[in-house]
């Protein structure tokens, strides 16, 4: 990834901000977005302590505009765009039937899925003439169904589905697509997650301590993007999870229920 100019968005904070410091510290150059100005910045310091050549852009990936201005910034610094990760996500944690703001499935819809195509458009010429990757930071939950997750899970099968059929699309151009299903990882923001009043619900309901660490999490997503990767199912428990899905779908039911009502 040396000298390679990569975009990240959902940089400030999670899986996004341990990225962009593992790809300074190789030599990347970053343009790094999220919507909190004040955190982005704080990252964009400690890669550029690293050596990195750093850009912070202040984005709301669901906003057509931002994606746009985040890509014209981008060429603007460095005049090319070798990878996009697609990695700004929103998410939930409430039961479908509780829920009170149906507009709260409407945001993670627009963030999680119209985010990554937005950013997927405005990038994907630059992307063709340096015949760069693309990337997108799923879920397990992207592959199959989650209870307290209805909206979370239907904006990743969304996701999924685009970028599946976008690199059908792209054989032959240069550009590779590689998909990352991590299952729960310990990023410390999933206490921002709406709840079915459509507020953050404020204390993870992940045991933090007992699943990936997100410095394990962005090395194998490095890695993956390196070797570009088709797809990577980041756990054991998620590879066989997809194989059983085939042959007992009801058995995956019963285990997506457990890993939500244990948090691990």
């Amino acid at each position: 990834m040396k000298d390679d100019v990569v975009v990240i968005t959902g940089a400030s904070k999670g899986i996004g901000a341990e990225l962009a410091e593992q790809l300074a510290a190789r030599g990347a150059s970053l343009s790094l977005a999220a919507r909190n100005n004040e955190e982005l910045e704080a990252i964009a310091v400690r890669c550029r302590a690293k050596g990195a050549k750093v850009i912070a852009v202040k984005a709301d990936v669901g906003v057509e505009a931002d994606c746009k201005a985040m890509v014209d910034a981008t060429i603007a610094a460095f005049g090319r765009i070798d990878t996009l990760v697609n990695n700004a996500g929103a998410t939930m944690w409430a039961r479908f039937e509780d829920i009170g703001d149906m507009s709260i499935l409407q945001r993670i819809m627009q963030v999680n899925y119209m985010g990554a195509v937005y950013c997927t458009h405005y990038a994907l010429p630059h992307l063709k003439a340096s015949k760069g990757r693309l990337v997108g930071v799923s879920s397990l939950a992207g592959r199959t169904g989650v209870p307290t997750r209805t909206g979370y899970a239907a904006s990743k099968h969304a996701m999924t589905g685009f970028f599946d059929s976008l690199r059908i699309e792209l054989d032959g151009s240069g550009v590779t697509v590689t998909m990352i299903y991590p299952g729960f990882v310990s990023t410390g923001i999933r206490e921002n997650a709406s709840g079915p009043d459509g507020k953050p619900i404020a204390v993870s309901p992940v045991k933090e301590g007992e699943v990936m660490g997100v410095e394990e999490c962005a090395r194998i997503i490095v890695e993956a993007m390196q070797t570009r990767k088709r797809e990577v199912i980041m756990t054991a428990r998620g590879k066989i999870g997809l194989w059983l899905k085939l042959v007992a779908p009801g058995m995956i039911d019963r285990i997506a229920k457990r890993a939500i009502e244990t948090g691990r």
